[in-house]
């Protein structure tokens, strides 16, 4: 009988610790500050209005005959490090557009990032963005050996990172589509044959942003160029061939 009331107590006492480092973590998590803070904007680009913003991202377009031209200046980046916080950057410029996220969605875009000798992670990327620890980046990057990549990073508290082809030409059509169930990403060489390289369970909350940006994580400003800048309520018809 002593056994097992010893037994019970030591139970009850890894509940009640268990309980306790529970409510600590809660507690941790909702006074922690965000690593950006989400800005309002009011800026008109291929059509589309955006309206929200990081890092006052608005400052660092111009629009020229339906070319939109993103200066990414030298150090701006976003990641968060699954490994402890050495590669973690919240600098980035993006600018976003709010959709319903409990409807269909496709937004898409041809991209010709600013590609430099140096450059080594410039990127021209589109986003979708629930929070600053719940998005998704899908990135047309320059990677260590100075190739060009397709590239998709989605974050869910950390970040992971998954190179894909390494595309010859130096621009890229991207699109990003949810029939409100999956979410999947797509790239394409003429804008009419689509390769899937990602699709997901689409998590993300009603109210979701989506946009786009221009980095240069490492040496040097990152000019991107983006046209064809489209947004719609439609899904594509079908997710393995993005069509």
């Amino acid at each position: 009988m002593k056994k097992k009331n010893v037994m019970a107590l030591a139970l009850l006492g890894f509940a009640l610790m268990a309980c306790q480092q529970t409510k600590q973590e809660a507690v941790a998590e909702t006074s922690r500050k965000p690593a950006f803070e989400v800005q309002d904007c009011d800026l008109t680009l291929g059509g589309i209005h955006f309206t929200k913003m990081i890092n006052d991202a608005d400052k660092q377009v111009s629009e020229m005959d339906g070319i939109v031209r993103f200066t990414a200046p030298e150090g701006t980046d976003l990641f968060i490090d699954p490994d402890g916080g050495k590669l973690t950057a919240s600098t980035a410029k993006v600018l976003f557009t709010e959709i319903d996220n409990t409807k269909p969605f496709t937004f898409s875009a041809r991209i010709k990032p600013g590609f430099t000798k140096a450059g080594l992670y410039n990127q021209g990327n589109l986003m979708v963005l629930a929070n600053d620890t719940l998005w998704q980046k899908f990135c047309f990057e320059q990677d260590e050996r100075s190739k060009h990549r397709v590239v998709t990073v989605r974050t869910v508290g950390t970040s992971d990172d998954n190179n894909h082809e390494v595309i010859t030409q130096d621009f890229i059509y991207y699109k990003i589509s949810s029939d409100t169930h999956t979410i999947a990403s797509y790239y394409s060489l003429d804008g009419k044959e689509w390769q899937m390289v990602r699709l997901y369970k689409n998590n993300y909350p009603k109210n979701l942003l989506v946009g786009f940006s221009s980095l240069a994580p490492q040496k040097g400003e990152c000019v991107s160029e983006f046209s064809e800048l489209r947004l719609s309520t439609e899904t594509v018809g079908d997710f393995r061939m993005g069509e």
